[in-house]
């Protein structure tokens, strides 16, 4: 497979909006208009939200995983949050979810953290079985909350 991973730059923002809305919708969400200025600020500025990797098969954009550390994890610990997997439709069931998940836990291991972390939700089936074959089982000891700011 032609496949690259590459951390995404200031120049792929646009690319990551696209992606982002492609995102909103796969979940179930109502069509919208992501703002590339508005990822730039986010992943470029003196405070990164987080990193892009990006995968990429003949200079295309295939899928992205998103992640943030997670600070303390297990003592003084880091761990590498994983808040978006996603592979675009026509590239889906050929390894790219694998290679992203396979250069996650490396980007973990090149920084110096001792966990990848991540959810999943219920109602994707797909997601389940991909992370259930990566010989990964559910972690049933938290409770996900969410709250407005």
């Amino acid at each position: 497979m032609g496949t690259a991973i590459t951390r995404a730059t200031e120049a792929d923002a646009e690319i990551i909006a696209t992606i982002l809305e492609e995102v909103e919708q796969y979940y179930g969400g109502s069509a919208v208009v992501i703002d590339p200025e508005q990822v730039r600020r986010a992943l470029f500025s003196r405070w990164p939200a987080a990193t892009v990797l990006l995968s990429l098969d003949g200079g295309e954009v295939t899928g992205l995983a998103s992640v943030s550390f997670l600070w303390p994890a297990a003592g003084a610990d880091t761990s590498l949050y994983l808040k978006e997997l996603y592979v675009r439709e026509p590239h889906r069931r050929r390894g790219v979810a694998q290679e992203l998940m396979a250069a996650v836990r490396a980007e973990a291991r090149a920084t110096g953290c001792s966990r990848v972390e991540w959810t999943a939700d219920r109602d994707n089936p797909a997601a389940l079985a991909f992370y259930a074959a990566l010989g990964v089982a559910p972690n049933g000891g938290k409770i996900f909350y969410r709250a407005q700011a």
